[in-house]
């Protein structure tokens, strides 16, 4: 008796109890299952309502749920689709834990460096010679700085390589979101100056080289070693700006320049 995309399948009344509730368990599984597949359509309301046994405004309270932890996107005029995208679910959980919790930028750029660290450990084992190869070309690129926008691209493909070539799935999503915002981070610190984006940028190029040639010895030990400098370095040189140190003043812990950081790259995944 499964609800399936087209809106054919058999009845599926349920009880009064918390009804919204069971709606939103029943079609989250049915998405999380591969039974409704990301980009498909859902049913129209009505057809829901119909089949739960329930009224419309019920459907789209359970719609809005859905919504709101990104497993479907509302488009008005075209109807309801299945965007279950690991970047968006993971950042829309980080997202409302950093404005719940007040988490600030040194625990952000903290964690960021404990996952790039197990990263960087698994990189030694799985990745292969061509992969470790691409991510040296990616650390070179950042020799130079000279235009913001693309040391702004190459940073961020720098920083979203060491856990891709780790070739673990959750590291991958989590570390994709963290390092871009951590990338964005350090521009917003840098006031959108090239001599500043420089000082930040060019000083770390020493520790990433360092960083590509830790995970080419194949060494877990080295490559935690050189990741725990770099990141260490990192969170000094991002913190320590004059653009910095005025936010600082207003926003002590960065948390809501981060919130809006991390609901800013939500919102160009989800586009």
């Amino acid at each position: 008796m499964a609800l399936d995309s087209t809106g054919s399948a058999a009845d599926r009344r349920i009880g009064r109890g918390r009804i919204a509730d069971q709606i939103v368990d029943d079609l989250r599984e049915r998405i999380l299952s591969g039974e409704l597949p990301n980009g498909s359509r859902l049913p129209a309301e009505r057809d829901l309502a119909e089949r739960y046994g329930v009224s419309g405004s019920t459907v789209r309270e359970a719609v809005r749920v859905l919504a709101t932890v990104g497993l479907v996107s509302v488009r008005h005029g075209a109807g309801t689709f299945v965007t279950a995208e690991s970047d968006t679910m993971i950042g829309m959980s980080i997202a409302s834990l950093v404005r719940l919790e007040g988490i600030g930028a040194r625990e952000v750029l903290g964690m960021l460096g404990a996952l790039n660290r197990y990263a960087a450990q698994l990189a030694t084992e799985e990745a292969s010679d061509a992969e470790i190869a691409s991510f040296r070309v990616a650390a070179e690129k950042l020799a130079v700085i000279d235009d913001s926008d693309r040391v702004l691209e190459d940073l961020r493909a720098f920083t979203r390589c060491l856990s891709e070539i780790s070739h673990n799935a959750l590291l991958i999503a989590v570390c994709r979101l963290l390092a871009d915002v951590q990338v964005e981070l350090a521009f917003a610190m840098s006031g959108g100056q090239v001599a500043e984006w420089r000082r930040v940028v060019g000083g770390l190029h020493a520790d990433r080289l360092a960083v590509v040639e830790a995970v080419e010895s194949r060494s877990a030990r080295r490559a935690a070693e050189a990741v725990e400098a770099h990141s260490a370095h990192a969170a000094r040189l991002i913190l320590s700006s004059p653009q910095a140190k005025r936010i600082q003043v207003s926003d002590p812990g960065c948390t809501h320049l981060l919130a809006g950081l991390v609901n800013t790259r939500l919102n160009s995944t989800g586009n």
